[in-house]
């Protein structure tokens, strides 16, 4: 019979260390706060209820999370008082099922595999169950102690250990599987009469063996699983082990990274076959690549769709694109949100398209500015040209028809259609309709005044 699973996540801490105004369980993870890689792990064990203990900045972590989950996933369990761990688990005890399991997380300890989590449901037999670790140097943490029988008999506080205990190599993670038919006993029985006078969770070890309940174990797969966040540092040390978890998993799935270190992915990535990713590109939101596509080192990518033998050269900036088979973009091109690039379109340097469709085999090569703009296939837009989209008050579209060639440092004014065939001669500033086939001129006419120079110089 499957178990009623209870999840409560502890997140109620200060983090003064963090020197930082954002609540520590909302400093970042991979672009998203750390409480959120917690509770993404708790919904895959599928539990009856899920609660968070939220404490310090709690308006705003409330509010915070409620953006990126619905409101009945989340049971809030307010701890006023930041008394400790175990007062902290007493404040959600009002929400837990009378039977089951109840599984204790931490909001700032992001990185735990759902992997571990199910290993230690899997020995819950109306028990207890711990996470424990091996560590070389176990200052600061609490250490499990053990009977002559290896049983567990207590976790004890490094400020309240002996200097035997202090020796103890085994610390407690402070993850638990607690049966809830002894949980609320347990927790009233919890004392603060120790050296930080505080309500210690890790009591309640001793207290089950006491009365002769089960302690079972797992040890931790990975010391990086339960290593906490208290300030700035530690937090960029689990950053970069996060991302290089990625990047191996990305290495595994066939993707060529040049420096598995010099990467970072903020979001989710997919990839076909024969992709290469050079150095110091990021990808954030939801990433697509088709087969054989390069990005060149240096790229940003966020929420786009990338099909087959596309390039991206270096120092491009993509978001809310879709970009079609063969294209090419770059080096230093800008796709803005709205963006659709259709088959072996080019998009070339210092060039910025913003919510325009571009036909197919259509080039955009140099220095220009496309927005709003609805462009054919098999168009040459020459370097410096810019769509003129915006008036100070509203947003207006260009249409450019097919076989079109703009030339150089040409002005086009919206509303206005460039009709199929057209030829723009450079310089233009083109604010009417202009025909098919044909070549329009819009300039003034080239004058040269006489003697102007050596009489200003006089």
């Amino acid at each position: 019979m499957q178990q009623t699973i209870n999840v409560v996540i502890l997140a109620a801490g200060a983090g003064k260390r963090m020197n930082s105004s954002l609540p520590k369980v909302l400093q970042p993870i991979s672009g998203k706060p750390m409480l959120h890689h917690v509770i993404d792990s708790a919904k895959k064990l599928n539990p009856s209820k899920l609660i968070v203990v939220y404490g310090h900045g709690g308006d705003q972590v409330r509010s915070i999370v409620e953006q990126s989950y619905p409101q009945s996933e989340i049971i809030w369990a307010l701890q006023a008082e930041q008394l400790g761990t175990g007062h902290a688990l007493k404040c959600a005890l009002p929400h837990l099922d009378n039977n089951g399991l109840t599984l204790v997380l931490y909001g700032d300890v992001p990185l735990i595999e759902l992997s571990t989590l199910e290993k230690m449901l899997a020995k819950y037999q109306d028990n207890v169950v711990m996470l424990t670790d091996e560590v070389d140097n176990p200052a600061g943490y609490g250490r499990v102690v053990r009977n002559p029988e290896f049983a567990i008999s207590n976790i004890v506080e490094e400020k309240d250990a002996s200097q035997s205990e202090r020796a103890i190599r085994e610390i407690n993670t402070g993850f638990y599987v607690l049966p809830n038919q002894y949980l609320a006993d347990w927790l009233n029985k919890l004392s603060n009469n120790n050296n930080q006078c505080e309500y210690y969770l890790t009591d309640v070890i001793a207290l089950a063996y006491n009365e002769e309940v089960e302690i079972d174990y797992i040890l931790a797969p990975h010391h990086y699983e339960v290593m906490g966040v208290n300030d700035k540092l530690q937090l960029e040390q689990l950053e970069r082990i996060y991302q290089l978890n990625q990047a191996n998993q990305l290495l595994k799935s066939g993707v060529t990274l040049v420096d598995k270190h010099r990467i970072d992915l903020r979001g989710t990535l997919s990839a076909g076959k024969d992709c290469a990713i050079d150095i110091n590109c990021v990808f954030e939101g939801k990433v697509s690549l088709g087969n054989n596509v390069s990005i060149g080192a240096g790229c940003l990518l966020k929420d786009v769709t990338i099909a087959d033998n596309v390039r991206i050269k270096p120092y491009s900036i993509l978001e809310d694109a879709v970009v079609a088979n063969g294209a090419q973009i770059g080096p230093y091109a800008r796709l803005r949100p709205g963006t659709v690039l259709a088959e072996d379109t080019h998009i070339g340097n210092f060039v910025e398209i913003k919510k325009s469709l571009v036909g197919a085999g259509s080039k955009v090569n140099h220095l220009t500015y496309i927005g709003d703009a609805e462009i054919g296939s098999k168009v040459n837009i020459g370097a410096g040209s810019v769509t003129c989209n915006y008036d100070g008050i509203n947003k207006f579209k260009t249409v450019i028809g097919n076989n079109v060639f703009v030339g150089s440092g040409t002005m086009m004014v919206a509303p206005v259609q460039i009709n199929d065939g057209s030829l723009i001669g450079a310089g233009s500033v083109i604010t009417q309709d202009t025909p098919a086939n044909e070549l329009t001129l819009a300039r003034a006419e080239q004058i040269t005044v006489s003697g102007w120079l050596n009489r200003n110089k006089q």
